[in-house]
């Protein structure tokens, strides 16, 4: 009996409250003023050259690959040697630049993160504000919910319209 009142008094909260879930991360990369940054970002002369390195390393590993397939049967074993030392220092060229890369993406994105977080919490607080909610829960912590309860795109929306990007292939 006092479970089905305690469960009463519980339906009875929540009809009153209004709970959302959101995403800030997803939030501020979707955006088009982040997207727009992100592609500045990749474009920079030293993130173009380390990926142009990258994509040289691994054409060069592939191509040490296919020489020693058809070439292994009739090396010595000191050439065979030399081959897997030159291809030994050619992975960890191609590995040193990747790990390269993916620290300058990661720097990018976290910078971008910083720059968008008070838009985003601004949004986020219209959006609050206008739907009146109450309680809006990290999509993280969560381990289901409907999809009707979240409000990133709404968010997203706000700060696309907020900092409108100029499309650079329009004529």
């Amino acid at each position: 009996m006092v479970a089905v009142a305690l469960l009463s008094f519980s339906n009875l909260i929540c009809a009153e409250e209004k709970i959302a879930v959101f995403d800030a991360s997803t939030a501020i990369m979707d955006s088009k003023p982040a997207q727009a940054r992100i592609k500045s970002a990749l474009e920079r002369s030293d993130i173009v050259a380390l990926k142009a390195k990258i994509e040289g390393l691994a054409a060069d590993l592939q191509g040490l690959e296919k020489e020693a397939e058809s070439k292994r049967l009739t090396w010595s074993k000191e050439e065979t040697a030399a081959h897997n030392k030159k291809r030994e220092y050619a992975r960890a060229d191609y590995e040193l630049a990747g790990r390269k890369y993916q620290a300058e993406t990661q720097q990018i994105q976290q910078s971008i993160v910083q720059e968008f977080q008070p838009k985003t919490v601004a949004a986020l607080k219209l959006v609050i504000e206008a739907e009146e909610i109450t309680l809006v829960l990290r999509r993280e912590a969560i381990i289901h919910f409907s999809p009707k309860l979240d409000i990133t795109a709404k968010v997203v929306d706000l700060m696309n319209k907020a900092a409108p990007v100029e499309d650079s292939s329009a004529p």
